[in-house]
């Protein structure tokens, strides 16, 4: 069985908005980025769409809002577990 090629979680759509906005891979090699985008993914629900159109459409600006925080925490615990133990590590 193959699913749609369009159906994605719309959460890795806002974390990469957000790594974009903080300038992460500046910081941080391949290898820490990917096990901090899986660190901060597990840590959300999933939300599985077929169109981002289709998303912003019935997403209220306050559940958008609350998605984004939801984001930001996870990333920053992601940081401080991912981040700083391959810091250790070199």
């Amino acid at each position: 069985m193959h699913l749609h090629d369009d159906i994605h979680n719309y959460y890795e759509k806002m974390l990469l908005e957000e790594i974009i906005n903080r300038k992460l891979y500046d910081q941080y090699n391949d290898d820490v980025m990917a096990d901090l985008c899986c660190t901060v993914l597990n840590q959300l629900p999933s939300r599985y769409i077929r169109s981002d159109i289709d998303m912003a459409f019935y997403l209220s600006t306050t559940e958008r809002v609350h998605m984004q925080q939801r984001v930001a925490t996870a990333i920053d615990v992601a940081i401080s577990q991912v981040a700083k133990k391959a810091s250790i590590n070199e």
